[in-house]
């Protein structure tokens, strides 16, 4: 959410922003060799602003509570409904394609549906998800799309909502999207919908909550699985970090050191937006994300149909049609929402266009984007799937992207490896091995 002209008539917006906002952190699946990284100390960007201590750089305002979702208490029927709703493949066109098709139980609710181009494919051959698809794990905690108010900035910070925009608050709206879209599950009609569900197995349990006309059916499809998605099955807090936490568990040398330098504010300063808290066994406190947005400037994915098109580009939260809570203005272009990093290890591509496809890529690109961008950008045009009108308000002022080009990098190779390491603590028991 950095813009390069900080004399602009959104100046103290943007200047409030590169003095707090921090990186984003989305990573993918570790495979493969290591990427080298030279090892450094750390070094600042002469970038005209005022110099500020890391202590201020480090954090960025943000939901400091999450709410757990409301609602009524857990109804076990009505969950068990949800979660064969959420695996049935009679819905597509053609049939085959559930929800649990992308968001595989496998993966930690995240994945590919066996594309190999870092998003999902559809129903159909040659069909493609716009973005790579976020795990629905933990979803009770995800706060509706709202700008937060904080004395110590100028203006409001851009936080929650589902999806990469934060463009839906509603599970029932979030399961309507992909289901409907023609370029993933390809389902039609509202009609066409509860035609499939009144002649599913559970379509006695769906009658007998919700009745029979294609209004109710519709909408019973959307509560059972908002009970599914946002039940304590789906936020299991298992990994060997909530272990760590409950004094369970003791961190290895090298998950510990990567730790340490991913709540360093001089090296990795990754907690700043994927917020954590080592002193509470309470869940909600460690989600990994602020659900804050940010401009990181990934690389273009030239995988991906759409990005045949030159001229084509996701702008992400300014791009949400929204008008309660518009964010429409140009500042908010090429920013995407800090996903939680909670099981990060099991995905199979991450930055909102899949553009990586293992996770120590992704902590070297942002150990190393300032340094040397050429090894991310081809052609040598930096922030390359923006249009040049937009480059301006990618992140190049807070830790670590204030790297002068041609320096050492953030952090070294052996940082990187230790918050490869770390990061694969965060990754719950049944999802163990899967990486």
């Amino acid at each position: 959410m950095i813009a390069g002209d900080l004399i602009s008539k959104r100046g103290r917006w943007l200047f409030a922003a590169a003095a707090l906002a921090l990186s984003l952190g989305a990573v993918s699946r570790r495979t493969g060799t290591a990427t080298p990284v030279s090892s450094s100390k750390p070094e600042f960007v002469e970038t005209g602003l005022p110099r500020f201590g890391s202590d201020v750089l480090a954090r960025r305002p943000g939901v400091a509570s999450p709410p757990v979702h409301d609602g009524p208490p857990e109804d076990p029927a009505l969950i068990a409904l949800g979660r064969a709703i959420f695996a049935d493949p009679r819905f597509s066109d053609p049939p085959g394609t559930s929800c649990a098709s992308c968001h595989d139980p496998r993966r930690a609710f995240s994945g590919t549906n066996g594309a190999a181009i870092g998003v999902p494919v559809g129903s159909r051959p040659g069909h493609f998800a716009r973005r790579a698809t976020p795990s629905v794990l933990y979803l009770k905690y995800v706060p509706r799309f709202h700008f937060h108010e904080d004395d110590e900035v100028a203006a409001p910070t851009a936080l929650g909502g589902y999806f990469w925009d934060g463009r839906v608050d509603t599970i029932a709206e979030l399961v309507k999207q992909p289901l409907f879209n023609p370029e993933e599950m390809n389902a039609g009609s509202d009609g066409r919908v509860a035609t499939k569900l009144r002649d599913a197995p559970y379509a006695a349990e769906l009658r007998a909550k919700f009745g029979s006309d294609t209004k109710a059916v519709v909408q019973g499809l959307g509560v059972a699985l908002e009970a599914y998605l946002t039940s304590d099955e789906m936020a299991p807090a298992t990994s060997k970090y909530d272990q760590y936490i409950r004094g369970q568990a003791t961190l290895t040398p090298l998950e510990k050191r990567g730790l340490e330098a991913f709540k360093d504010p001089a090296r990795g300063a990754c907690s700043g937006c994927h917020r954590m808290n080592e002193s509470s066994p309470n869940p909600k406190w460690s989600l990994f994300t602020d659900y804050g947005f940010d401009a990181v400037g990934a690389p273009r994915n030239r995988e991906l149909p759409g990005n045949r098109n030159p001229n084509y580009f996701d702008l992400g939260l300014c791009e949400r049609k929204d008008q309660k809570t518009p964010s429409s203005d140009d500042m908010w272009c090429g920013s995407f929402r800090t996903p939680s990093l909670r099981n990060v290890a099991v995905r199979q591509s991450f930055m909102h266009n899949g553009v990586f496809r293992r996770l120590r890529d992704v902590v070297v690109f942002y150990a190393t984007r300032a340094a040397t961008p050429g090894r991310f950008y081809p052609g040598g045009t930096k922030f390359d799937d923006l249009p040049e009108k937009h480059r301006g308000n990618v992140n190049v002022s807070s830790l670590p992207y204030n790297r002068r080009e041609g320096g050492p990098p953030a952090f070294g190779d052996e940082d990187v490896d230790a918050i490869v390491s770390f990061l694969d603590t965060l990754t719950d028991a049944a999802y163990l091995g899967n990486e």
